[in-house]
């Protein structure tokens, strides 16, 4: 199914079935019955565009250098881009703490990457568990935020009983980051302190380094750059799980945080080249 619409929407097709909920003011066009080959169709259309013979522009071998000094979530994502090993599956689910990671690792060797599908969190340390058992000559990282992690942290246990080749780094920034920018996103900029603490993490603190030694995972705790990649140097060339908690700000704060909303409700009237300029920005 193919949407046309003035602005992004919401779309859900349920195969099999013969009407849609569409919004107003979009058409639907489909392209294909199930009774059609759709892969065959999209294989001649390469052949009539001259597309299959298209060579793939690849992405120049680079590096980010080694991050120093106080620690952030930024300076976790170039110190993954710095060490990155060759073949590695990187699990994203850092959330607002993982904005800078595609652009740190672009350059970076030869990987695969997961990452977060949407409507639910919680699936980063799982789908950790889930590599390393399809692919256990292989390194995974996980890039998970604190609030999430919090959903299924007995991966950690089971990363542990089947001695899994798992780094798994959790940002912790004491907060649901992400949901505090919702929040502010459908108006509620004025919330009391009893809806904005539903969204802290602050008390009590939660230490991350001290709850994988409890279910028998290496844990480390970061607050400088200097100590976060000796960590991750440390658990790159040791077997077995690793933990390594990344105590950074909050990537969307204060001003940042406030723009932010105002500038996601402005993108479908602006240019599209414009908005994707500014997509780009916000989310490299």
């Amino acid at each position: 199914m193919l949407v046309d619409a003035k602005a992004p929407v919401s779309f859900f097709a349920y195969p099999g079935k013969k009407s849609y909920l569409v919004p107003d003011g979009c058409t639907v066009h489909q392209l294909a019955t199930p009774a059609q080959d759709a892969a065959a169709s999209l294989d001649k259309l390469a052949q009539a565009l001259g597309a299959a013979q298209a060579q793939p522009v690849l992405q120049a071998p680079a590096r980010p250098g080694r991050p120093r000094g106080k620690l952030t979530a930024e300076k976790v994502c170039k110190a993954v881009g710095h060490l990155l090993p060759e073949n590695a599956i990187l699990i994203d689910e850092a959330i607002t703490s993982g904005l800078m990671l595609a652009p740190f690792t672009a350059g970076a060797p030869r990987h695969d990457l997961i990452t977060l599908t949407g409507g639910a969190i919680g699936q980063g340390l799982p789908n950790a568990v889930g590599a390393a058992i399809a692919c256990p000559q292989r390194p995974v990282l996980a890039l998970v935020g604190d609030g999430t992690s919090m959903y299924t942290i007995q991966a950690l246990w089971t990363m542990a009983r089947e001695q899994l080749n798992v780094v798994s780094i959790i940002f912790n920034n004491a907060s649901y980051s992400v949901l505090n920018v919702e929040l502010e996103r459908v108006g509620a900029e004025e919330a009391g302190a009893k809806a904005r603490s539903q969204l802290d993490l602050a008390g009590p603190e939660l230490n991350f380094a001290h709850l994988a030694q409890g279910m028998g995972v290496r844990g480390v705790r970061a607050t400088t750059a200097e100590e976060f990649v000796w960590a991750l140097e440390q658990a790159l060339a040791t077997p077995g799980p690793h933990l390594i908690e990344a105590v950074v700000p909050q990537s969307l704060s204060g001003l940042k945080r406030k723009l932010l909303p105002w500038l996601l409700r402005s993108l479908p009237s602006l240019p599209q080249p414009v908005a994707r300029a500014l997509k780009r920005k916000i989310a490299p």
